[in-house]
């Protein structure tokens, strides 16, 4: 999907000196995917502590 956008350029060009990309377009993706994946690590750890605790779990039973 061609989509037309206006991205600052010292920033994209930072972007692609940094991650050794070959295209701006690679680049861009490769952005976007890890804000994805950081977005949705936060909902995950948001989670910590709300969920309820398994009494019968027993944690040494697992390190034999």
């Amino acid at each position: 999907m061609a989509t037309n956008l206006s991205i600052d350029t010292n920033l994209l060009d930072e972007a692609l000196k940094i991650s050794g990309l070959p295209t701006k377009k690679d680049t861009v993706n490769l952005a976007l995917m890890e804000f994805v994946q950081r977005r949705k690590q936060r909902e995950i750890t948001a989670l910590f502590g709300s969920l309820p605790q398994d009494t019968d779990y027993d944690y040494k039973k697992g390190r034999k």
